[in-house]
């Protein structure tokens, strides 16, 4: 019986497991973010999500400040990305169709970047420049 759990967590995929989650806040608004901090969780993001909470998304910490990029492939929901410096203050942001190969990247180089549901910053009138808070937690 040992052997037989044993063989079932070795057998579940680390995509499944639940990634942690950091509170961000964008002026008054308050995001609950999963946290993709290595290059596996990195990788798969939101591939195959049917849908994102109102007012979740995915933080990408990557390792080092630098122009990173984003793709849509195998993603099934329209996301906007704002990539952010080391401060957490937004460079730029920009708009992604689902399953689309297209690079969006980042402006300036970039510690992090943050998926929403498309839409979600232009709706709330957040700007590149607005500071997030919240950032000095996630890792």
């Amino acid at each position: 019986m040992r052997r037989f759990f044993a063989l079932l967590l070795i057998a579940v995929p680390a995509w499944a497991q639940p990634l942690p989650t950091v509170q961000l806040q964008a002026g008054m608004h308050i995001i609950r973010a999963e946290v993709a901090a290595d290059f596996p969780t990195r990788a798969q993001g939101l591939m195959h999500r049917k849908s994102l909470g109102q007012n979740d998304g995915m933080l990408f910490v990557f390792d080092e400040a630098a122009i990173h990029c984003m793709w849509m492939k195998n993603t099934l929901i329209p996301l906007s990305v704002a990539f952010l410096d080391g401060r957490g203050a937004i460079i730029n942001i920009a708009d992604m169709q689902p399953h689309s190969e297209q690079s969006h990247c980042a402006a300036q180089p970039a510690r992090y970047a943050l998926e929403m549901n498309r839409g979600w910053f232009a709706q709330r009138g957040i700007k590149p420049g607005v500071q997030l808070g919240g950032l000095e937690r996630p890792r």
